[in-house]
């Protein structure tokens, strides 16, 4: 059995833990564990979206590092939701969200990378992929478009691109959210029957959902050769609540590990200072 990197939450280590395993989604829960409930994690929850808050502000003004963030997983799994309620209240001047969809025909005329790598984020911001270069492997491999030898160079290509951007100083968290085929088809029922999800109804969603398997193949096939040092968290994703939570908690838990500082900037050098307080002095004396 080859053995790779991952890192999932489980119900002994809830909040996700570095295991060398090889991954079979269909043994991991896609639901929060019993015991754990909503209520018991709100006030966490809304502690970690406060220090998200200053952790972003720190790396926008510290303007050294930058940190991707890659949401992968079947149709309805919460992608949008996830932007929404972990990201929705952090200062909007430091975060940038990219959905990826379908390739235009312009798009196809380039290298597959070209549309992504141009999204990268620049020092002291936080780039939300919705989506990524992943689907440039899932959906040829499960649709049998490429032939195998371009497939497994592609794997190569997005290993170099995200070791490329992590020399340029960009940390990169990448999350596969983890639902039930049960608690999708839920959520497709609630696009047919709410108005307000009305919009989201696309019906590729439920003819691609029927090729389950082999996505699920093809990801699992994707955690094992793609970026070893760079793990995928394996997020249950049926419980929404429990989903925010967890991927707040490995944000949070990220940025406090980068560390970022603010900088003295002008006030570096003290003489600097000491004609700021004059200057402001005599403003406000004017």
């Amino acid at each position: 059995m080859q053995l790779f990197i991952l890192v999932f939450a489980t119900k002994k280590n809830p909040t996700g833990k570095v295991f060398k395993i090889r991954i079979m989604l269909e043994k991991i829960s896609t639901k929060a564990p019993k015991g754990i409930t909503k209520e018991s994690l709100k006030e966490e929850f809304e502690e970690l979206i406060v220090r998200l808050q200053k952790l972003q502000c720190a790396l926008y003004a510290e303007n050294k590092r930058s940190l991707l963030i890659i949401l992968q997983g079947m149709d309805a799994s919460g992608k949008d939701s996830t932007v929404k309620h972990v990201f929705g209240k952090i200062n909007p001047m430091g975060v940038r969200v990219k959905p990826f969809k379908k390739p235009t025909p312009e798009e196809y005329s380039y290298d597959f990378l070209r549309r992504v790598h141009k999204h990268a984020p620049a020092f002291g911001l936080i780039h939300i992929f919705n989506r990524s270069h992943y689907e440039d492997i899932l959906v040829p491999e499960v649709h049998n478009i490429l032939p195998n030898d371009k497939l497994k160079r592609r794997y190569d290509y997005v290993n170099g691109f995200e070791n490329l951007l992590t020399d340029h100083g960009t940390v990169i968290l990448k999350f596969y959210l983890h639902i039930s085929r049960d608690e999708q088809v839920k959520r497709f029922q609630r696009r047919l029957t709410n108005p307000e999800k009305y919009w989201k109804y696309d019906p590729a969603d439920i003819s691609e959902s029927k090729r389950w398997e082999q996505y699920i193949k093809v990801y699992e096939h994707i955690f094992k050769k793609c970026s070893p040092g760079l793990p995928w968290t394996i997020i249950p994703a049926d419980d929404k609540w429990y989903r925010n939570y967890l991927i707040a908690k490995q944000v949070v838990e990220v940025l406090e590990k980068m560390n970022p500082k603010y900088p003295k900037g002008y006030f570096d050098d003290e003489n600097n200072r000491r004609e700021a307080e004059k200057a402001l002095e005599e403003y406000k004396n004017r």
